[in-house]
């Protein structure tokens, strides 16, 4: 449990609005060069980054962007067309712990927020 003087969610502990766009711009370059990613995603990446922007920020606690714009998340049901392997969860994990080594300063909160993405990243699977 945090004490009242320490923030309450992840998004007010990484710094709100602004790291939460960082680490977005931080991901994405990663995540184009990746072998395993690219391919998966449409040359135009700037639409792909902002609702990843909206999602985190709500995932992480801060206001509802995603569902204010598109309504319930419904990540996995919006990943199907994709064939999302274990060996993709892992290097999309790998890309994000890259971004988080780049942009979030504490490794504790880099811990929890790497934690925190695990099982979404996981439960997207569809693939053997």
């Amino acid at each position: 449990m945090m004490r009242s003087s320490e923030p309450g969610t992840i998004y007010e502990a990484m710094g709100g609005a602004e790291a939460v766009r960082r680490l977005v711009e931080a991901f994405y370059p990663k995540v184009q060069q990746n072998e395993l990613l690219a391919p998966l995603f449409p040359e135009d990446i700037e639409p792909v980054m902002e609702k990843q922007y909206m999602f985190l920020s709500q995932f992480f606690g801060g206001p509802s962007l995603y569902s204010d714009a598109f309504g319930h998340p419904m990540m996995r049901a919006r990943h199907m067309p994709f064939p999302i392997t274990p060996e993709r969860a892992n290097a999309w994990l790998g890309c994000m712990r890259e971004a988080l080594e780049q942009e979030v300063e504490d490794p504790e909160l880099r811990k929890v927020i790497l934690e925190r993405l695990k099982g979404p990243a996981y439960h997207f699977v569809n693939q053997p």
